[in-house]
């Protein structure tokens, strides 16, 4: 792929955004003053959950690889941080493909560093928005093959629709999708483990004009109705992990599991 940068979308950087916002909480430096006004305000545990989220996406994306899943779709993939998603499956999987998505034009003027696949693979990327899931596996079918198991990577994103959106129903539209023996990798803020921190987020991302739905666990697990939860199931996403050693134990207001398509 070839990122054509007369073709970039302007940034609007009058007002924050999602993936500039989580860059602010994980140390970046991709992001504007309107994004750090909002994470600034925010609770000091809003970092620990980016960070918390990223590593559960390193667990559960490298887990995957070594159970021979070679193709990954990332939608809400944020602005590059090392180690990408890539970076961690094809380490274990050379020939690996991967997409990408996310609907920052930021991220898009980062999509080189997203595209530096191993020889052996194949990263791509596509400037879209999770809804208009429709567009996303159109273009994904140009680079994974739609026969072959799946990883539908989710991260940290649903949280960011509300269900004024139908949530859920974007997610089963994007599974109906996959075939057999794919899977579902999902993280999402709760607002039943610390309530009143996540009505002190929500508030602050809305004063920024962003509109979160954090939801309680039922809510969450209806993401994975008609699909087998992978063991340990809906847990925190520090408690989330496959193989020694485990995370380190602390709190995590962050839903998370990885679930196979029938």
């Amino acid at each position: 792929m070839t990122i054509d940068r007369q073709s970039f979308p302007p940034l609007d950087t009058s007002k924050a955004h999602p993936a500039r916002v989580y860059d602010w909480l994980l140390g970046g430096k991709d992001n504007y003053p309107v994004d750090e006004a909002v994470a600034e305000k925010l609770p000091p545990e809003a970092r620990d959950a980016a960070r918390q989220n990223r590593e559960f996406m390193h667990r559960a994306s490298g887990w995957l690889a070594e159970q021979g899943i070679d193709q990954f779709l990332d939608i809400g993939t944020g602005i590059p941080t090392q180690p990408n998603l890539h970076q961690i499956v094809q380490g274990i999987t050379p020939a690996a493909k991967v997409v990408y998505t996310d609907n920052d034009p930021i991220v898009l003027r980062h999509a080189e560093a997203l595209l530096v696949s191993r020889p052996e693979g194949v990263t791509d990327y596509i400037q879209a928005d999770v809804r208009r899931p429709r567009e996303i596996v159109e273009h994904a079918r140009h680079v994974l093959d739609f026969g072959r198991p799946i990883a539908l990577s989710l991260i940290a994103l649903m949280h960011f629709i509300p269900d004024e959106q139908d949530a859920h129903s974007i997610v089963a539209n994007l599974v109906e999708t996959l075939p057999s023996g794919s899977y579902l990798v999902l993280s999402h803020a709760s607002s039943d483990i610390f309530p009143e921190l996540s009505a002190q987020v929500t508030a602050e991302y809305a004063k920024g004009g962003i509109q979160l739905g954090f939801r309680a666990r039922a809510e969450v697990e209806r993401f994975f109705d008609g699909l087998d939860l992978v063991s340990p199931g809906l847990v925190t996403a520090t408690e989330w992990f496959q193989a020694a050693p485990a995370p380190a134990q602390e709190d995590s207001g962050i839903y998370a599991a990885v679930a196979r398509v029938r």
